[in-house]
């Protein structure tokens, strides 16, 4: 996140002076329910803060970023989501500084036991705070389903001591790393270069020298898309989420063919509530894609329930 002390103006990315940065909210319609007929619908990429962190992140993207549509607090969020027919959520938060850690993985942990049955919480940590190995560990004995990493904010070197501690961790207990590692979006606000940081690459490098670690890109590894989606493909041990991707919202000359990916390794994400467009916008998108059943089956809840160990309980049961 940007030092309170950083001039707050609206930038133009240094790579892209077509795009203006903060983008504009779309006021388009929002549905009551889900696209009738679906089946599970898992939203594999919610983000659930304390509610000062909350304030901070948005107070964030209203200026370097865009308009968040749906400003609710983590039980207002999830019961929003699940009013409106989604089966079952994956919550992802990041530490932004060390010291952090511990009291975002109790928040998480509470909100899993609140939710049971509806809610998946990921453990965070600050790569290369102290304890940082124990943590993680202490986050996955309160039953949190693995890790989630945030590249753009947190800065780490993919290629780390530090890194390797969490990478090590991961693998140990069998638990998923979601990182967002791609090269977008490129803020000057972030204190790092996410192109010299995260090229496809970089995370090739780890996904081959730990071939024992299940790693998670969110946005389909933006911008390099060709290059994750090929990775995908040689390695199993990749998985991507589609995460704003298919929202048709982005400046990115991106037209996504799903099928033609693998797609026993996508999931369905939205960003919420960090979004500036409808909830149902990006779903709306991919019902319409012309997938077959059992594809999008898998993507809308099939494959996050078997990467993250989700069981759905039968509601006659």
């Amino acid at each position: 996140m940007a030092d309170k002390g950083m001039d707050m103006k609206t930038e133009r990315r240094p790579d892209r002076e077509d795009i203006v940065l903060p983008l504009p909210g779309i006021d388009d319609v929002e549905g009551d329910r889900l696209p009738a007929g679906l089946p599970l619908v898992v939203d594999a990429h919610v983000h659930l803060f304390p509610g000062s962190l909350f304030d901070a992140v948005w107070g964030w993207f209203d200026v370097y970023g865009w308009p968040i549509r749906y400003k609710l607090r983590s039980r207002q969020l999830i019961e929003f989501l699940m009013d409106r027919g989604v089966g079952h959520m994956v919550g992802l938060h990041y530490a932004h500084k060390p010291g952090m850690a511990r009291l975002l993985n109790a928040y998480m942990a509470r909100l899993c036991r609140e939710y049971e049955g509806k809610l998946t919480g990921l453990a965070t940590v600050f790569p290369g705070e102290p304890e940082a190995a124990l943590i993680l560990a202490e986050g996955f004995a309160m039953g949190l389903a693995g890790v989630k990493l945030h590249g753009h904010v947190q800065c780490f070197d993919l290629q780390s001591p530090a890194m390797e501690t969490v990478y090590a961790v991961c693998a140990e207990h069998g638990r998923p790393l979601v990182m967002h590692v791609g090269r977008e979006p490129k803020s000057p606000a972030y204190p790092c270069d996410p192109y010299l940081l995260y090229r496809a690459d970089r995370v090739e490098d780890v996904l081959k020298r730990w071939p024992e670690l299940t790693v998670c890109v969110p946005h389909m590894g933006a911008d390099e898309f060709e290059a994750f989606g090929q990775m995908a493909v040689a390695y199993d041990n990749l998985w991507l989420d589609t995460t704003m991707v298919l929202a048709d919202y982005l400046p990115m000359d991106f037209v996504p063919d799903l099928a033609a990916m693998r797609t026993d390794r996508l999931l369905y994400g939205t960003d919420f509530p960090n979004i500036p467009y409808a909830w149902d916008r990006e779903i709306k998108k991919l019902v319409q894609m012309g997938l077959d059943p059992e594809t999008l089956a898998a993507i809308l809840g099939g494959n996050a329930c078997r990467l993250f160990g989700i069981t759905i309980r039968s509601s006659a049961g």
